[in-house]
């Protein structure tokens, strides 16, 4: 029988369990560290075909995946919800080494199957596509800061601009945080100050009439503070770190639509109309090679998109989607089809056919579940493609869907 190290993974450190058979041969603490992880090395290679079992804890389980690739050493990397259910029957007794020995008696009991590492370039699309939703995020917030400052500086100045976060509204802003930096230009003077002082480059009939707009809004504006408060200087300070943000943001958007290029399921998946550059890339970094599941219903289940049903006696609960898979992937798809939507009359597109079926049949479905449905006929679609090597085409699609 296969020998099994089960590890309790905490911040910096692990507690290790080796046993063989029902036998616990050894036990210690170690340390993430080279010396911490060598330690763990002459373990394993002590042991008989062993494999390294422990639970996935975010970031702090990463060096311990890490050094189990490096060595090459079988490795399984358990779900917690998974490892929870697996060890409900054992008794519970929380410490680090009562959960070593849990950890490695239900790898024993269950024979858990051993963890497949991501391909590296699967693993940076998927670090660059969080990297991007971290940084949007910081977006989201500072623009909330900077439209609570601009209430009680130039609240007016927002509706000059349909994006307040596009690099030309920053700028504006920026220069003219308080309309008493506008009363005292002339219409020529701004026009010639906004040409000058924006990164984009306005025609001059454009830069008058926003000179001509500022000059008007800035005329009947009432602020709640002077030009030399603290909140002016705010609006200054958040109207530059948003435009650091956003420059961050299109360079990273740039590396990862790049590195997606290299994969040959790429350029499939772009085929499919209203999945753009971005998205498809994103989509590829959550759910990795999709050619390691066997059938596309893996996938939904992957992503939390399958049916929860429960039904006892003569009581059935409403059907609703588990939740339970990669909720980044699952807010891609979603995203995707409602892009597929807006975009439907640029191309035909069968999962926006199908979507309008739901919609308009005997018993209409309510507009979530039509899209879930959606979700999951695309990423049926996307699988089905991929395996066969094959671009979107809306006739051979359009008729399977019939």
């Amino acid at each position: 029988m296969t020998d099994v190290i089960g590890l309790d993974v905490s911040q910096g450190h692990s507690y290790a369990t080796w046993y063989s058979g029902e036998k616990c041969q050894e036990e210690f603490e170690f340390m993430h560290t080279i010396s911490g992880f060598e330690k763990l090395l002459r373990l394993v290679e002590k042991s008989v075909n062993s494999q390294v079992v422990f639970e996935a804890t975010g970031v702090y389980s990463r060096p311990v995946k890490k050094f189990c690739i490096d060595n090459q050493i079988a490795f399984c990397e358990l779900n917690p919800l998974d490892l929870k259910l697996k060890m409900s029957g054992l008794r519970r007794i929380k410490t680090d080494v009562s959960d070593s020995h849990r950890i490695a008696l239900t790898a024993l009991a269950n024979d858990f199957r051993t963890t497949q590492p991501k391909a590296k370039i699967y693993v940076e699309l998927q670090e660059l596509s969080r990297f991007i939703d971290r940084i949007q995020n910081d977006i989201n917030l500072k623009h909330t800061q900077l439209h609570s400052q601009l209430q009680q500086t130039f609240p007016e100045i927002e509706v000059l601009f349909s994006s307040r976060v596009s690099k030309l509204a920053l700028n504006v802003i920026s220069l003219f945080p308080h309309p008493d930096l506008v009363r005292d230009l002339s219409r020529t003077k701004l026009k010639n100050r906004l040409m000058n002082s924006t990164d984009k480059r306005l025609s001059k009939a454009k830069g008058l009439k926003y000179a001509e707009r500022l000059l008007e809004l800035a005329k009947d504006s009432y602020p709640a503070v002077e030009v030399d408060s603290i909140q002016v200087q705010s609006v200054s300070y958040y109207c530059q770190t948003l435009t650091e943000l956003i420059i961050q943001k299109e360079k990273l958007v740039k590396q990862l639509i790049k590195t997606a290029q290299q994969l040959a399921e790429y350029e499939i998946i772009i085929s499919m109309p209203g999945i753009g550059e971005q998205s498809a890339a994103q989509l590829i970094g959550e759910l990795g090679d999709v050619r390691r599941f066997n059938k596309a219903n893996q996938i939904n289940a992957y992503v939390g998109i399958d049916i929860n049903r429960y039904q006892s006696g003569k009581y059935q609960r409403q059907d609703h989607i588990n939740r339970r898979g990669n909720p980044k992937a699952r807010t891609i798809l979603y995203l995707i089809v409602l892009n597929m939507i807006r975009a439907q009359h640029w191309e035909h597109n069968h999962i926006v056919d199908y979507y309008y079926k739901l919609k308009s049949g005997p018993i209409p479905k309510r507009n979530k579940v039509a899209i879930v449905a959606c979700m999951n006929k695309t990423v049926h679609c996307l699988f089905s493609m991929i395996q066969a090597n094959q671009r979107y085409e809306y006739t051979y699609h359009e008729l399977k869907a019939q």
